[in-house]
C-alpha cells in the first residue's frame, strides 16, 4: 500500500497537466521584482535597423542585426513585423528551413504581402522589411504619387537548381533554402498596378519607380537580379537575403 505522502504526490503531479512544453525554445529569464511585484520575461531590444534609412551600411548591419534566430526575431519585434518561427527541417541533401518562419503583417507600413503569411527566413523577413518600408513606400509616395497597398510576389521556399537562360542548373539556388523572394510588382491605393512584367523598360515614371527599388534593394539584398540580368527574371526580380554580392 502506498504510503500518504507518495499518494499527494502523484495527485499534485496529475492535476499539473502536460509538463514538457508543446514547443522547444530558450526559457525566459524573469529578473527578481521588488517588492513582490509581477514577473515579465526579459526580450532582447531590437537595433532599429528596420527604421534605418538605406544607406551603404545598411547589408552589413542587417547582417550583424540577424546573426542568430533570437536576435532577428527581436529586431522584427521592435519594429511591429509578425513573424512566426517554423521548426527547421530538410526535405533533401539541398534543400530545407533553417531559422526561418511565416512573415505575416508589418504593422508599420501600409504594404501587404501578396501572397500573404509566406514562409522564409528571418534573415530574408528583416530584409524585405527594411526594403518595404525604406524603399518601396517612399519611392512609390514621391515617384507615382500614391501609397503602396500590396506587394505582390511569385513566392520564396521551392525545392530547385539555380535558373539560367538555358535552363536550371546542378548548384541549388537560394529558394531551396527560403533564403529569396521574387517580387512581381505592387498594387496602389489608387488602384493602378505596377509590374515588373509590364513597366520595366518604357521610361515611365512606373520604370523609375522599378528601378529606384532594384538600386536602394543592392543595399538590403546580398543579390539582387532585374530583367537588366537575363531573359529569366524578365517579370520579376530576385531578392536574395544571403552573403552573395551581385546586384544587376
Amino acid at each position: 500500500m502506498r504510503s500518504a505522502p507518495v499518494i499527494i504526490l502523484c495527485l499534485l503531479l496529475a492535476g499539473c497537466g502536460r509538463l514538457i512544453p508543446d514547443a522547444p525554445g530558450p526559457t525566459p529569464y524573469y529578473p527578481a521584482q521588488p517588492g513582490g511585484a509581477p514577473q515579465t520575461p526579459v526580450r532582447p531590444a531590437g537595433s532599429g535597423v528596420i527604421d534605418a534609412a538605406i544607406d551603404a551600411g545598411t547589408f552589413a548591419r542587417l547582417g550583424r542585426a540577424t546573426a542568430s534566430l533570437g536576435q532577428c526575431v527581436a529586431e522584427l519585434e521592435a519594429a511591429r513585423v509578425t513573424f512566426s518561427p517554423t521548426p527547421d527541417r530538410v526535405n533533401s541533401a539541398t534543400c530545407g528551413l533553417t531559422d526561418a518562419g511565416v512573415l505575416g503583417a508589418d504593422y508599420g507600413t501600409t504594404a501587404r504581402m501578396a501572397p500573404s503569411d509566406v514562409t522564409m527566413t528571418c534573415a530574408l523577413a528583416a530584409a524585405v522589411s527594411v526594403w518595404r518600408r525604406q524603399s518601396v513606400e517612399p519611392a512609390a509616395r514621391e515617384i507615382l504619387g500614391s501609397d503602396v497597398v500590396q506587394i505582390e510576389h511569385m513566392g520564396v521556399y521551392a525545392c530547385r537548381g539555380v535558373r539560367t537562360d538555358a535552363g536550371s542548373t546542378s548548384r541549388a539556388s537560394a529558394h531551396s533554402r527560403a533564403a529569396a523572394l521574387d517580387f512581381s510588382g505592387v498594387r496602389l491605393r489608387d488602384g493602378r498596378r505596377i509590374t515588373v512584367a509590364g513597366d520595366w523598360a518604357d521610361g515611365t515614371p512606373e520604370a523609375r519607380f522599378l528601378h529606384r527599388i532594384r538600386d536602394e534593394g543592392c543595399r538590403v539584398f546580398g543579390t539582387v537580379l532585374s530583367p537588366d540580368y537575363n531573359a529569366v527574371h524578365f517579370d520579376h526580380l530576385h531578392l536574395e537575403a544571403e552573403q552573395g554580392r551581385l546586384c544587376r
